[in-house]
């Protein structure tokens, strides 16, 4: 317990940082049709499912740009 005490002040950016690019990729790929590679089904399954990979990959591979 003590050790997960001392690793907070690096856990809660980390997650903060997981949830913002979840809630980005996740809005991002719900409201666009068109991917790079891929569907609609996979991209939101893959950004769910593969946390902090998954979002990374949909922005490196999946998104369609502007």
């Amino acid at each position: 317990m003590e050790k997960l005490l001392e690793m907070l002040p690096f856990l809660i950016p980390l997650a903060v940082l997981q949830f913002g690019l979840l809630g980005y990729t996740l809005y991002h790929a719900l409201t666009h049709k068109r991917y790079k590679i891929g569907s609609r089904p996979l991209w939101i399954l893959l950004i769910v499912f593969v946390n902090f990979v998954g979002p990374i990959l949909y922005l490196a591979l999946g998104r369609e740009d502007l």
